[in-house]
């Protein structure tokens, strides 16, 4: 019997639907978000095989703006291009304005301490 997705899967997957249209997180941003900070290879494969079309992989990325390699690149890149996203070849431009890292009011008051 195939086991289900662990804990950390299903935060991977919920960190993912919080990145906003036309914005972009990390690898490492969902795993730092999902409790597992230097677990980006884990998020990549988690991202790799999600067929829920709901969740919107497409949003997650390498490091430093790039596309990354663990899905279909063209149409990684067509999703966020009708997001508005904009390229310079595989990078994202202005990545650093459009890189999400889950700092919201929200985030913020559940990590600080007790």
């Amino acid at each position: 019997m195939l086991a289900g997705p662990t804990t950390f899967a299903r935060r991977v997957v919920a960190v993912t639907r919080s990145i906003p249209r036309g914005r972009v997180a990390t690898y490492g941003d969902v795993a730092v978000l999902a409790g597992r900070p230097g677990a980006a290879r884990a998020v990549g494969n988690i991202m790799a095989h999600c067929e829920d079309p709901t969740i919107p992989c497409h949003r997650v990325i390498a490091a430093g703006g790039d596309l990354g390699g663990y899905t279909d690149l063209v149409r990684k890149k067509q999703q966020l291009a009708a997001e508005g996203v904009t390229f310079s070849g595989r990078r994202i431009r202005q990545f650093r304005e459009l890189r999400w890292t889950g700092d919201t009011p929200a985030t913020l008051r559940r990590r600080r301490p007790v």
